[in-house]
């Protein structure tokens, strides 16, 4: 038995926050009931690439899920609801604030239909505040908290962060381990709760290292100035020889001696706090000269946290997560389409068992068992 098994989830949330928390839930055995609109259901069923009839990236977020469709604008539709409302353990939505109100689903209403549900907000800057109503993405929430400007590339060349980080780390992970906690607490109280899950609230916790080097010693960090953001030699990408890249994190001092016997940095150069960017120029020029393979079989032998970037589908095949299990699960699609499921920070004993085959569900696929 997995241990959301019996805990009964209404899903209102679209695109990625809002799914990725309650494929988190359905993962551990909650069921969850995903509500969309009528005829084309949610936005991120029509994404490319396609994988049959919806998007691949709809299919990898709503896995294991059921589909109702009902017209939230339309009274007499929405009322169709309020069984499941009634039942309800939790209610995650991810509307901009107020609108749950208009649509006679807020806190407050579901809360005299049903005071033990546990009801999830999940917004870019919150319930409450000056920002509270503003329109924004995952690059406006990363900007907004500073997180953006630690590490951005340079002026000519910005860079744009490879992961939905406010998404994901500040909407989709505090939401789980708050309904988690709610569930927990509704044990003592009796009590359901709301929670207020504001992506970018959630981003600061991240940039503990920057707080601190501010609040504490004055010293604001820059933009790709500081040690984990790429101002110091001992943590920083380096090219190859075949344009590949050395990621190099040999922080601590015995790692360091080591990484510098390997590229054979000259002794006058190995105290990178003389001459940093002298240092740095000659690690530079050093890898440059040799490839990828020269450096990853030298850096495995030294074993001093180097390592050559993978791109994505060289990850997939990396033999260390096919022996974690990583990718044993399935998402089953049309016409027998198989293909990984989306590896989620849940352990293996509290999901379905490695290789059982769940799709994602079809528009409407469950109306009839619900209404």
């Amino acid at each position: 038995m997995r241990p959301l098994e019996g805990v009964f989830v209404l899903d209102l949330s679209t695109l990625l926050p809002g799914p990725m928390a309650t494929l988190m839930l359905a993962e551990a055995g909650a069921e969850v009931v995903k509500v969309e609109r009528p005829g084309r259901g949610e936005e991120m069923r029509t994404y490319a690439p396609k994988w049959g009839r919806d998007s691949v990236n709809f299919a990898l977020l709503n896995r294991g899920k059921k589909s109702i469709a009902v017209d939230l604008k339309d009274p007499p539709e929405r009322e169709r609801l309020r069984p499941l409302v009634e039942r309800a353990d939790v209610v995650v939505e991810q509307f901009r604030p107020g609108v749950m109100a208009r649509l006679g689903l807020s806190y407050d209403e579901v809360r005299k239909i049903n005071p033990r549900a546990i009801y999830c907000s999940i917004t870019g800057y919150g319930q409450s505040g000056p920002k509270r109503d503003a329109a924004g993405h995952d690059l406006n929430f990363i900007g907004d908290t500073g997180l953006l400007s630690l590490s951005m590339g340079e002026l000519g060349h910005p860079v744009v962060p490879p992961a939905l980080i406010a998404d994901i780390a500040g909407g989709a992970y505090p939401a789980v381990m708050n309904i988690l906690l709610a569930l927990r607490d509704r044990d003592r109280t009796g009590s359901g709760t709301h929670i207020d899950v504001a992506m970018s609230d959630n981003l600061f916790t991240f940039m503990y290292w920057a707080l601190g080097n501010g609040l504490a010693a004055g010293e604001w960090p820059g933009n790709g100035t500081d040690l984990v953001t790429g101002g110091t030699p001992r943590y920083r990408l380096y090219a190859t020889a075949d344009a590949k890249m050395l990621a190099a994190a040999p922080i601590e001092q015995k790692f360091w001696e080591a990484f510098c016997e390997v590229v054979g940095l000259p002794e006058g150069l190995r105290d990178d706090a003389v001459d940093p960017a002298a240092t740095t120029a000659a690690i530079v020029e050093r890898v440059a000269e040799k490839p990828a393979e020269h450096w990853r079989e030298r850096f495995r032998i030294a074993d001093c946290c180097c390592s050559i970037v993978a791109d994505v589908e060289e990850a997939l095949c990396d033999p260390h997560f096919r022996a974690r299990g990583l990718f044993s699960h399935v998402l089953a699609g049309e016409a027998g389409a198989r293909i990984a499921a989306l590896p989620v920070p849940v352990a293996n004993a509290f999901r379905a068992p490695p290789g059982t085959e769940i799709e994602a569900p079809a528009l409407g696929a469950h109306n009839v068992e619900y209404f």
